[in-house]
This record gives structure tokens, sequence and C-alpha cells, in this order.
């Protein structure tokens, strides 16, 4: 096909097409900043998904004729980045690899990507990827193979949200950051190795917001670590999406398009903060909050330092008081950490009721400091990606995998925002971790699966556990299917359900009939409409 020859490409390969690389347009917004003038016009951004062919990244990078790629590698794509590495330096040697990103900034030695490609910038490249580029095209030819990313004042850097397309602002997340770094310590973070945070010039970054808002964006997600670190920066931040929720009244008015999510500290909350989220109306804000773990031990051998009472105290208020959506994080597998204690910690959490709870298990990122507990508590780690913890001196291998499972059922179940009533039965009286974790090895024994559920043979599963395993009535079990499925807007008729659809007399009310998928404000807003939902169909079916 017939193409103009870009020296630089700079690619990575994405996890979903939704997602769009914030690293990669700071990098092409300061070329000309950093690499001298002229050097933005000869670069091209591509980006690529880790479903695709390796051989179909390769064509269509070389179709460009580059002699520059950079390439942006995180934990979630080394694999296949990797294999493509591999193609472009069987195929074409002349042309220069450099690498970047997270999973390339630390062990470069041990990494086989890292010895395929020509350059490695670690840490920061806004700058030092510019700087390479100049050299690797006009000279002297750069003699270090591993560049120590260069790290600026944040007011050198060109902000990179003109990059984001027309494409991108209608059909994509949009990343953005009100600062950088982090304060904290955390040790199964990289954020633990950053000295503090820095804040962006505030009035700059509002005004690329603004520009943002009136190009159409409407979907905000910040990628700060602690959004609400600096009270001042939150307040404005907030007002801003406030204030464009407003009609000609001053009156603040749902906005169906407008969805912003941020990460929050979850033991600071300041009530100026909250007078502002208590204005957000439903389905348009969306906090995530790690807690990780409630354990004091493990928090204090891990250095996260955390109020557990102040915590839950603003968990509840989030929850209760406003209408913002609440999305938890716990991490299994913690060092130290047995499957009693995280129970524990589980059943508090899920006490507090946010509207998601997603755990994960433990990951070794490379750089990060757990690695120091990894002999005292005998943390073994998976050597290939994501390099998940296998067991530790705590948990045998065997319980990590039913957790494994677990949180994948319960991302598919719980956080799904499908099954409200379902769950209601089968996560209550007693706790609500040991009755899924149940559940979870019932389900695991049932179908040997973990992936490929058809919505129906859910629902056909949860009322056979339900009723068999938990001893529960039919009628009463399937009710509260019936609620969920036809709040679900899914029109398809579950075994378990086929009486009660045939004999349902009043017309109950259907969503808009989308299916679940990833993006956040979809998944949200069947949070938000649930409970609706299950009200008017138990009204329909008492009647009935």
């Amino acid at each position: 096909m017939p193409c103009t020859a870009t020296p630089i490409v700079l690619a990575t390969l994405n996890a979903k097409y939704i997602h769009a690389s914030l690293g990669l347009r700071y990098l092409l917004a300061n070329m000309d900043v950093h690499g001298g003038a002229g050097l933005r016009a000869q670069t091209q951004l591509r980006e690529f998904v880790i479903q695709q062919r390796p051989t179909q990244i390769v064509e269509e990078l070389l179709v460009l004729e580059p002699k520059v790629i950079g390439l942006g590698v995180y934990i979630w794509n080394v694999v296949e980045t990797t294999q493509v590495v591999r193609l472009l330096k069987t195929l074409r040697p002349d042309i220069k690899l450099v690498l970047g990103g997270p999973e390339v900034s630390f062990e470069v030695d041990s990494q086989e990507i890292c010895r395929l490609a020509d350059h490695v910038v670690t840490g920061w490249g806004d700058v030092s990827f510019p700087k390479l580029c100049r050299a690797l095209l006009d000279g002297p030819q750069p003699l270090m193979k591993v560049i120590a990313g260069e790290q600026p004042a944040l007011a050198e850097l060109a902000l990179p949200y003109d990059e984001y397309t027309a494409q991108d602002l209608a059909k994509r997340l949009l990343y953005v950051e009100a600062s950088r770094g982090c304060p904290f310590k955390c040790e199964f973070c990289l954020s633990s190795l950053d000295k503090t945070a820095w804040a962006f010039e505030l009035d700059v970054f509002m005004a690329e917001m603004d520009t943002l808002y009136q190009r159409g964006a409407r979907n905000f997600k910040f990628v700060d670590r602690t959004f609400n670190l600096k009270v001042d920066f939150s307040v404005r931040i907030l007002q801003f999406f406030l204030d464009r929720m407003k009609d000609e009244a001053g009156h603040i008015m749902p906005s169906p398009d407008l969805f912003v999510h941020f990460e929050v500290v979850p033991d600071s909350l300041h009530e100026r903060l909250k007078e502002l989220i208590v204005q957000f109306p439903a389905g348009s804000l969306q906090f995530e909050v790690g807690i990780q773990s409630f354990n004091p031990e493990v928090q204090q051998r891990i250095s996260r330092k955390q109020d557990a009472a102040r915590t839950a105290d603003n968990l509840r208020w989030l929850v209760g008081k406003s209408q913002a959506h609440v999305h938890a994080d716990l991490i299994f597998g913690l060092p130290g950490e047995t499957l009693e204690s995280f129970a524990d910690g589980f059943d508090k959490l899920f006490a507090l009721a946010p509207h998601e709870i997603q755990f994960g298990i433990l990951k070794r990122l490379r750089g990060t400091p757990i690695t120091r507990h990894t002999a005292a508590y005998a943390m073994i780690y998976d050597p290939q990606t994501p390099y998940t913890v296998l067991q530790t001196g705590a948990v045998d291998f065997t319980t990590m995998q039913r957790v494994k499972r677990f949180a994948r059922y319960w991302e598919m179940v719980a956080n799904s925002g499908r099954f409200a009533s379902a769950l209601n039965l089968l996560l209550t009286p007693g706790s609500a971790f040991h009755h899924f974790l149940n559940f979870s090895d019932w389900l695991w024994q049932t179908t040997g699966k973990t992936h490929e559920f058809a919505l129906e043979k859910l629902v056909d599963l949860l009322h056979e556990h339900l009723t068999t395993a938990r001893g529960l009535a039919e009628r009463e079990a399937g009710l509260a299917l019936l609620a969920d499925y036809r709040a679900s807007g899914a029109r398809g008729r579950p075994h378990c359900l086929s009486e009660l659809l045939a004999s349902q007399k009043t017309a109950l009310p259907l969503s808009n009939g989308k299916q679940p998928g990833g993006h956040l404000a979809e998944r949200q807003a069947r949070h938000v409409s649930q409970q609706a939902h299950r009200e008017e169909i138990q009204k329909a079916a008492t009647a009935a």
C-alpha cells in the first residue's frame, strides 16, 4: 500500500482498544520540545492490541519505513511485544528499536526483550526519548544501550492532550493526570520508588481539560495515584466538572455522557471535597479506593500507612451519602496474610457495601521493594508475566488457586452488576467471603471453567447452587434470579426461570438491552439502575 516514510514510529500494544496510551502521547508532544524543531513532524503514533497477530503488527510498522521504533512495554504486553521485537530484528536489523516503560525500567539485564533491542530508556522518557531519537537520526550515535531517563520539572513538559484525536475522544477512555508520583511507600507498588508527588501547574492543566471538553471529551480517567492528596487542587477539578453539568439556571443536571474516574486515598476525605462530591448526579463519578488489606500487621510489614477506622468511615459516607460509584481494591497474597485474615478483611469491606470489590493476587512488579520479604515469608512467584505469587509461607499453592478462581468468579458474578438479588441470598447470613468461596469451589467442580459462561447458563448454575448447596426454596431463588435477569435486559429463557417467565402476567421494565462490557460508565450504570429494577420487579411478582 502507498505510504509516506516516517523516520520515527511510537507504538505500543494496549490491553483493549478502548485504552489510549497516555505515555506515548507525552513522548509525541515533546518531540520538538526536547528533540529539536522538526522532530514531531517526523514521528507517528501507532497503537495495537495484544490480541493482534505479531506478524500483522510488524507488517503495519514496516510499511511506514521507519528508522527508529519506540515501543512502550508494560506487564500486560511484554510477551507479545517481545515477539514483535524478535520479528523486527529478524526482518529489519537496521531499524533502531528503543524500549521504554515500567516493565523494562528494572532488571534490564535479565530480560530477552532488552537484549534484543538497541536501546532501553528507563524511568521517565519524556525528555530522554526525543534526545535519543535526534542522536540516532543525526548523530553522534549514542554509546550507551541503557539510558537512565531524565526527570525534568513538570513545567518543562509539553502536555499531551492535543494528541488525542477526534476518534479517541468519541470512542476511548481519555487518561489524564494532574500530578505524578506518590508520597506513600507501599512496597507492592512501583510508585513506592517515587520521592514524593509532583503537581502540574493547575491553571495550565485546567485549560487543557477545558479544551478537551470543548472538543467533545466526556470520559476522563485520572491516573493520579493520590487525587485527594492536595485538597485545593481536588476541589478545583471537581468544581470544573460540576460546572459543566449546570443548566442555564445554575442547577446541576444529570449528564448521561459525562463520566469521571479518580483514585483516592481512603483515609483522607476533606469536608470541602464532601461538599462537592454530594452534588454529582448518579452515573457521573467513580472513585477507586485502594484498601489492599485491613490487616494492621500486614500493612505495617509492607510500609502501608492507613487508618482503618477513618477508611471505614469514609467508605460509609461515600456509599451512604453520595451518588458516586465506589470501587474498592484488595490484594491477596501479601507477605504474612493468611486465608482467614484476608477473609476477615474482605468481610469488613463487604459490610461497608462498596459497589464493586475488586481483588487481585499479588504481583511481583519489577523494581518494587516487596522482594525484600521473599525469603522470610517464603514467597514464590510465577517467573512468567504477570509474575503472580504462586504460594507463600501462609498460603499454599492449592489455596492460592482457589482464591484466583474466586477472584475471576467474583468479577463475573458480583462486579458485573447483574446479580444483586441473588448475591444477597448467596452471601448472607454469615461470612460473605466463605459463602462465595464455597460457591467458587462448587462452580469449578461442576463446570471446570472460569471463562465463557453464557448469561443464561450462569443463571441456571446460580439457581442450582442456591437450591442444592445452600438449601434455599426454589421459588425464593427463582424470584431473586428473575429480578436480576429481567433487570439486565436479557431476553433469553434460562431453564430454571422458564415457569416463572411463562407465568409472568405483568409487563416488567427492561433495560436498553446492551450486553455488559468493559466500559466504565456502562458498568457503573448497571449498578446504579439495579436496585430500581429489582424493586419494580418484586412489586410485579408480588402482584402476580
